[in-house]
């Protein structure tokens, strides 16, 4: 390899090995002199990550990598780069194909990739390998990844179903395997969730271009950050429906507090940000799927921090605070997606709305908004 030429790393994952497996063997077959890495993490309760790497004919080398901090994804970043730097200074390899495990996110790998390989490697695609007719089981699979025997560490506390949607959501390409069980709504669902993912047949000569059209990873985790994200737009097909919910009246923390339940089962993926009149300064995240819901303090709106401090918020943050800015409440606003097939759109419309303050309270002002009963301390503020 030339000194000026980059190596191409392709990520693929996704929680269908089986479509998984099919990808990756298309690409080594179809992009000449590739090589995959793989990181096998069903052994890491026993303390070490299995590594394999092959081309397209045979298995290259075989290796162990122990773990790290008790985190089998930890084990995988720091053998991650060492193999890369190898193939991308080898002068044979002319693509890298990083399989990843299954409950391994796209996300924090192709960042590990763009922080540590500049001037040797670059990544040109995120993949995701999809049997259609899977989706939705997955996705409202509530079960935590270790009752389903796909822990990433020994903590992990994600789900199967917002794992699950988080990998797809990433993606630039969804590759699709040939599924006689899928059908109409199955697409539909994936091409509203991820409406600006290339969609392509496993194994197509598309995906093989795709592979190496270029990624650009600032952009991908600012498009999945909750104050910028890039949410999906209102839709209607196939019996699947997008609920775009946008309010700038702010949440009474505790007629939410009590539709959480209601509202996190209402759709089988929902996600965005959101504000309680309790707490005007903090920005709320929104992250649900199979009926399991998450919601995190992610920072301060841009309309609480001094002039001063806009200097130092990415020009991405700034731009999205543009968009949603209001008189009176800046950058704060209620901005919730809900995607499901059989929707009950009016039935969720009413629910959200009789959660925002009325009249009468939004009247009383923030010193009153303040005193509101802080229903959401228990899930913000566990150690108090």
């Amino acid at each position: 390899m030339g000194s000026d030429r980059k190596l191409p790393v392709v990520l693929v994952g996704g929680l269908h090995s089986e479509a998984r497996t099919e990808v990756v063997e298309g690409l080594l077959r179809g992009l000449p002199h590739s090589v995959a890495l793989h990181h096998d993490l069903t052994a890491a309760g026993d303390g070490a990550v299995h590594r394999s790497v092959r081309n397209a004919s045979e298995v290259l080398s075989r290796g162990d990598a122990s773990l790290v901090n008790d985190c089998a994804c930890c084990a995988l970043r720091e053998d991650l780069m060492p193999e890369l730097e190898r193939l991308a200074t080898d002068g044979v390899t002319r693509t890298a194909i990083v399989e990843l495990w299954d409950s391994v996110e796209p996300k924090p790998m192709a960042e590990v990739v763009a922080a540590h390989g500049e001037g040797l490697m670059e990544v040109t695609s995120v993949i995701t390998a999809v049997h259609p007719a899977l989706v939705l089981p997955y996705l409202v699979n509530g079960d935590d990844l270790a009752e389903a025997g796909l822990p990433a560490a020994a903590e992990d506390q994600r789900t199967v179903g917002d794992t699950w949607a988080r990998q797809l959501e990433y993606a630039s390409v969804i590759a699709l395997t040939e599924d006689e069980a899928a059908d109409e709504e199955d697409l539909a669902l994936i091409g509203q969730m991820h409406p600006t993912a290339r969609r392509t047949a496993a194994g197509s000569e598309e995906l093989l271009e795709l592979a190496l059209a270029g990624f650009d990873v600032e952009a991908a985790g600012a498009g999945q950050h909750p104050a910028c994200a890039l949410l999906p737009q209102e839709a209607e097909e196939a019996g699947v429906s997008t609920l775009v919910w946008r309010k700038h009246r702010p949440f009474h923390p505790e007629r939410l507090y009590d539709a959480l339940e209601d509202l996190s089962c209402a759709a089988a993926r929902s996600r965005g940000r959101f504000w309680l009149a309790d707490r005007p300064d903090t920005l709320l995240s929104w992250d649900a799927a199979g009926g399991a819901l998450c919601v995190e303090d992610v920072g301060p709106w841009l309309a609480s921090l001094p002039d001063a401090a806009w200097e130092m918020v990415p020009p991405f943050r700034r731009a999205a605070a543009a968009l949603d800015w209001h008189p009176d409440h800046g950058d704060r606003c209620q901005h919730l997606v809900f995607i499901s097939p059989s929707l009950d759109r009016q039935g969720l419309t009413a629910l959200l709305d009789s959660c925002l303050l009325t009249d009468a309270e939004f009247r009383a002002g923030r010193d009153s908004w303040k005193r509101l009963p802080a229903a959401f301390d228990s899930l913000l503020d566990p150690v108090r």
